[in-house]
């Protein structure tokens, strides 16, 4: 990898990192979707914008969710259930009145706007969602593993501040100066 102040590295993976600000010039919905201060929406559930579902649809904007990749798996399969007819959506005034009152409640908790995906580590937005497709929520085993790696997290708060190399089944750590 070439850098633009001409160093460069050689890397086997790379991790494409936005930094969570969202941002979709492509996407022309009339100002009916929006972004305002890193909130997308209006969106049901973080993924149907009410006036345009089922036809558009996000996966992917929920960030300190817990489990992540869990959830981006199962938007997708809801959005398919959705597409397929196996479920369906609430109205456009209820899909709307649902993310006001969403809203609503982030106001009442002082969470400022631009926090508006990020889930924490609760499961119950994985739980929801699994619910309307007719599957069992987060096993146990998945909780543990997530709630462990939040600890990692709270506890080494300067990890974004390491580089890691991995190896099969070993991990070095070296410190960034």
């Amino acid at each position: 990898v070439m850098f633009e102040d001409g160093a460069s590295v050689y890397a086997d993976i790379i991790f494409h990192c936005t930094g969570f600000k969202y941002d979709f010039p492509f996407l022309k919905t009339d100002g009916i979707v929006t972004v305002d201060d890193n909130r997308v929406g209006p969106l049901y559930k973080h993924i149907f914008p009410p006036k345009l579902a089922p036809g558009l649809s996000f996966v992917g904007l929920p960030y300190f969710a817990a489990p992540v990749l869990a959830i981006y798996d199962l938007q997708a399969k809801w959005i398919a259930c959705v597409l397929s007819g196996k479920t369906s959506l609430p109205s456009e005034e209820e899909m709307l009145a649902d993310t006001r009152e969403y809203y609503r409640n982030m106001v009442e908790k002082g969470v400022p706007k631009h926090h508006t995906h990020s889930l924490g580590h609760e499961f119950d937005y994985a739980d929801w969602l699994s619910s309307r497709m007719g599957l069992q929520g987060v096993d146990e085993r998945t909780r543990s593993i997530q709630k462990s790696y939040y600890k990692f997290l709270v506890k080494n708060r300067g990890w974004r501040n390491r580089e890691w190399e991995f190896s099969v089944g070993v991990q070095e750590e070296e410190e960034v100066n």
